[in-house]
């Protein structure tokens, strides 16, 4: 399975069971993904989707490649060391990024 499939697959969890999502503001992620270019994660009105492209107002865009974001959509990446090592990049608000990391765990 994909990381985009797996991105997918944990949106539709979060729209099944928004309790976790319900009061995050509307807001954009944008993950670049190194092999298959970018994405974005769209919270909007306690509803996530997955949009294809970049985002031109994305207020964080996180780069990896899809091996550590198939890990981190299982929460199996550390995300501080991957950040240490040069695995994953981090352009735009450093907080929001972690925000994003929380809401994943919340859907395990």
């Amino acid at each position: 399975m994909s990381a985009r499939d797996e991105l997918q697959e944990l949106v539709e969890k979060m729209n099944a069971n928004p309790q976790h999502i319900a009061s995050e503001k509307d807001r954009i992620y944008q993950i670049n993904l190194e092999e298959s270019g970018p994405l974005q994660i769209v919270f909007k009105a306690g509803q996530v989707q997955v949009v294809e492209g970049a985002a031109p107002d994305a207020e964080v865009t996180l780069i990896l490649n899809e091996k550590n974001f198939s890990k981190m959509l299982k929460d199996k990446l550390n995300t501080t060391m991957a950040f240490m090592t040069g695995g994953l990049k981090v352009e735009g608000k450093m907080g929001l990024a972690l925000k994003l990391q929380e809401i994943v765990k919340l859907y395990q």
